[in-house]
Formats: structure tokens, C-alpha cells, sequence
């Protein structure tokens, strides 16, 4: 089955933000686009809306005057739905209520061809659901676009229970032929995007109500560490604490409460109070004119150690070794005290050990140290210790980094910090999601980049920490907190037991 041609008119009914965006892309594509709300006038106003983004788009020249010309014309305001009766594909970005949803579908149902494409918006709801209300649901569809439409590449085509496979392969590469990235999926709470990207969030409002440490620092760190473009804290005051909390409870409610989804009571404290961020002037940071930003928690300035023993293969973190050498701390691999594991041993016999989903407080003199995307490109590490850690082992281990050229924070006693609890959630989630049908590796990696500019895909940090590295993390932190949040998931102790010697047979 192949793309729409471009002379099939498209319908998109909702011309808010979203609808509009939508509606762009199709017409600068090449098809007819009709526009339809049910508020009078509206249409009309998303026209003229539409039509002056194009003309910024001439002024920035990546589109031709004539092309904007040709789109314009294209561009139809409809008063009724009737007028959408020969179109080869609705999309519907209303009101995110099942009921209004349904009673659209309905009417469309009744007006547009048998062979027509029907397909919806939503982030949140279930796509059969809605399609459960067709006569004809097998040519019904998601199409989760992301805001703002015209600009992000990545299109969910969800695949409802009922959705035949011509229609969502129709879907899938009519989106490719608009020039998005479109990733298949099956109907799940929150598709791909919203389903594994949820740990980022919850992760990080963890960390913060175990007071490991405020919001500037940990958003800092998932930054100049972790590789992400923005921290948890300033990206939920970007989107909306209402909107992201709302995201959070829908897939926790539709995965009938599994507390790996549960929400954050300090969020919804947040919602409540009205500092929803950006839009109200204040969430989790104060965004009104003359506020000024909170500095994440740095480290004073320490003395680098004489030299570190290096003990056992440190694993993700074994490129600090270089590191270390190039700053002129002689590294000594030729230790010999008790065996506990791939560390670095300090002068004052301190260990130096990369985030596990233990505690510092479980042992003498231990200091923890964060996963960092790239050791040499990273800003910032941060290190966490126990109250009885020795102060001339943290001031050793902040000495070191510091030698490095990093900054360091350090947190509380939190158990996997902050990067690395975070990307080992998000590996799991991404892991049951294949193991259940969701979508493939390759789809969700694309769609984790993508859709929430993750610097790599869960499946893609999986292979560089290896096979093993998320399981121990998870499983370490869930005989900490047995409430089942951080429990690794059956597919992922599957991969992570899984033998890469080949059994030979018997001839």
C-alpha cells in the first residue's frame, strides 16, 4: 500500500496549535487541505494563520513565493463537515475526551467514503477505543504528530486492535511522504514516546523528594552528565506541569496503576498550587522578568590525590583512566586490597565507585560517582557519599574529577544518583515494550531521539553499557525500595542471562 497521492484533498478538523501544524505539513506536501472547527469563523482565522507562516517561510527562503502561492490556493476553509465528504484522509486534533472523539468519528462515519483514511491525534487516549465507536474501525489510525508539527520529524502511527494493516501501512508512508520520520507502534498507553520517556521525569522528582538534591542541580546534571538536552525540571516548566502530570497519570491509570508509572506527589503539589511554569511565571523555577535562575550546587575547589589504584574493569566509566593519566595522576593497577568490585582506591582508602543502585552508607569510606554519557565531553559529574563518609575521601574524589576539568555536585545517599538510575529505567521500559509487541528496536530508539531529542536510544545505551549493566542496577535499587517501582522486567533479565555462545546440535 502506498502514500496518498497529492492530488487527494486532507481534512484536519481542530485548528488549534496542533491541527494547524498538521495542516501545514500536508499542504506544503502538495495535497488539498480542508479545514474545519466547530467554532464559526475558526477555520477561517487557522487559514490566515497558516498562510502567514508561509510567508515567513518565503522571507527565510525554504519556500519559493510561487509554492506559497500554490499552497494558499490549495488551502480550504470548510463551514460544515459535509464539505469534507471526498477527502482521502481526515485527521482529527480536537478536545482530548473520548466522547468527543467518538461522536466526530461517528458523524465522519456518515459523510466521507468507505475507502477513506480516519485518523487521530491523540497523545493520550487509546486509539481503539475511539475507533471502537466505527462501524468500519479497520481504517482507523493514529497519527500522534509532535509539536510543533511543521518542524519535529517524528510521527507515531499507531496501530489500533481493530486497525487493518493496509491502513496503517497507507498512514505510514503517506507521513514519510511528507517528509516525516515515522515509527510503527502498537496501541499501548503513551505509544513509544510517552510510555518509555516517563522514568526521565519520575526519576528526577525522586531524586528530589528524597532531597538528594534540588532541581537546579539535578537538571544540571542530567544535562552536562547525561548528554540531554534539557534537564527534567525545565523541560516539565517548558511543557507544562499540568500537561506533563496529566501525561504521567494517564499511562499510570491506563497500565492500571503499575507503580513504575506511579506520579509525583511533588508535581501534583506543584499543579495544584497553580505554578504550572512557563505560561503562569513559575513552577519548579521562577520565570517572572527580573528572577533569577538558581545555580546548581558546585563544589568548592579540592586537591586532586597523589594517584588512584585502579581496581577491576570499571566498565562504562573505563575511559577516566586516560583521563586521569593525561592529567598527571599516576594510576597504579597493581592494588591488593579486599576485593569489592571494580573501583578506584584513593589515598586515604576510599573506593571510587561507579553508580551501582547501591547505598555510600552500606560501606566504609565509599564515594559514588555518576554515569556520564562521555567522561571526556561531560561538564559535570556528580558524587554522592554517606554522612560517615571521611571528609578527606569526598574531598579526594571531588579533587579528582576536578583535575579532569568537571564540576562537581554532590547529592545525598541516593541509590543509582541520577543519570544512571534514570537511563537504566529507561532501558528496561524500552526492552518490555519490544518483548510485548509495542514497536521494534529501531523504531523506539529513532522515536526516544527523535521525539524527545534523547542524546541516544535506550537500545543504543544498552549496547555501549552492556548487556548486564542495567539489570544489576535495577535489581540492587529494587532490594532497596521493594515496592516493585524498580523491579527489572522479565525481558530484561531475559537479555540480560541471555548466553552469546551458540548450543551446538546433534547431528
Amino acid at each position: 500500500m502506498t502514500a496518498l497521492d497529492l492530488s487527494s484533498p486532507v481534512a484536519v478538523v481542530g485548528t488549534g496549535t496542533m491541527g494547524q501544524g498538521i495542516a501545514q505539513v500536508a499542504l506544503v506536501a502538495g495535497h488539498p487541505v480542508r479545514l474545519y472547527d466547530t467554532a464559526p469563523g475558526r477555520a477561517r482565522q487557522a487559514a490566515d494563520a497558516i498562510g502567514a507562516r508561509l510567508d515567513r517561510l518565503v522571507e527565510k527562503e525554504r519556500l519559493t513565493g510561487a509554492d506559497r502561492d500554490a499552497a494558499r490556493a490549495r488551502l480550504l476553509p470548510a463551514e460544515t463537515l459535509a464539505e469534507l465528504a471526498d477527502c482521502a484522509l481526515v485527521v482529527e486534533a480536537v478536545l482530548e475526551r473520548l466522547d468527543v472523539k467518538q461522536d466526530l468519528f461517528r458523524e465522519l462515519e456518515g459523510i466521507v467514503d468507505d475507502d477513506c483514511l480516519l485518523a487521530t491525534n491523540t497523545s493520550s487516549l487509546s486509539v481503539t477505543a475511539i475507533g471502537g465507536a466505527l462501524r468500519t474501525p479497520g481504517r482507523f489510525v493514529g497519527l500522534h504528530f509532535f509539536n510543533p508539527a511543521p518542524l519535529l520529524p517524528l510521527v507515531e502511527v499507531v496501530s489500533g486492535f481493530a486497525t487493518d494493516v493496509s491502513s496503517a501501512t497507507r498512514a505510514y508512508e503517506t507521513a514519510r511522504a511528507w517528509g516525516k520520520t515515522p515509527v510503527a507502534c502498537a496501541d499501548t498507553p503513551g505509544f513509544i514516546v510517552n510510555r518509555i520517556a516517563r522514568p526521565f521525569y519520575a526519576e528526577a522528582f525522586a531524586v528530589y523528594e528524597a532531597q538528594g538534591a534540588d532541581p537546579a542541580t539535578i537538571d544540571a546534571v542530567l544535562r552536562e552528565s547525561g548528554g540531554f538536552r534539557m534537564g527534567a525540571f525545565e523541560l516539565t516548566d517548558l511543557i507544562g506541569q499540568d500537561v506533563n502530570e496529566s501525561v504521567t497519570r494517564s499511562v499510570w491509570q491506563s497500565f492500571f496503576q503499575d507503580v513504575r508509572f506511579t506520579p509525583s506527589l511533588a508535581q501534583r503539589r506543584l499543579v495544584e498550587s497553580g505554578r504550572l511554569g512557563h505560561k503562569t511565571g513559575h513552577g519548579w523555577y521562577d520565570h517572572r522578568d527580573g528572577a533569577e535562575r538558581p545555580e546548581p550546587d558546585t563544589a568548592e575547589k579540592r586537591k586532586p590525590p597523589a594517584y588512584v589504584v585502579a581496581e577491576g574493569d570499571l566498565g562504562p566509566a573505563s575511559g577516566l583512566l586516560e583521563l586521569i593519566r593525561e592529567a598527571g595522576i599516576p594510576v597504579r593497577d597493581d592494588g591488593d586490597d579486599e576485593d569489592q568490585g571494580a573501583c578506584l582506591l584513593l589515598p586515604s582508602g576510599g573506593r571510587l565507585v561507579l553508580a551501582d543502585g547501591q547505598t555510600a552508607g552500606e560501606y566504609r569510606d565509599f564515594v559514588y560517582f555518576d554515569l556520564a554519557l562521555d567522561y571526556r565531553a561531560a561538564g559535570r559529574i556528580a558524587l554522592s557519599a554517606s554522612q560517615d563518609t571521611s571528609p578527606q575521601v569526598l574531598a579526594e574524589a571531588i579533587g579528582l574529577f576536578q583535575a579532569l576539568g568537571k564540576r562537581v555536585s554532590v547529592i545525598g545517599d541516593v541509590p543509582g544518583m541520577i543519570v544512571a538510575r534514570t537511563v537504566a529505567r529507561i532501558i528496561d521500559l524500552a526492552h518490555d515494550a519490544v518483548a510485548k509487541g509495542v514497536a521494534t528496536e529501531e523504531d523506539i530508539d529513532t522515536a526516544m531521539r527523535l521525539g524527545v531529542n534523547y542524546p541516544l536510544g535506550p537500545f543504543e545505551w544498552s549496547r555501549r553499557l552492556g548487556r548486564t549493566w542495567a539489570y544489576v542496577l535495577l535489581d540492587d535499587l529494587h532490594r532497596r525500595d521493594p515496592s516493585g517501582r524498580y523491579a527489572p522486567s522479565l525481558a530484561l533479565y531475559r537479555h540480560a542471562h541471555a548466553s552469546d555462545k551458540r548450543e551446538g546440535t546433534a547431528s
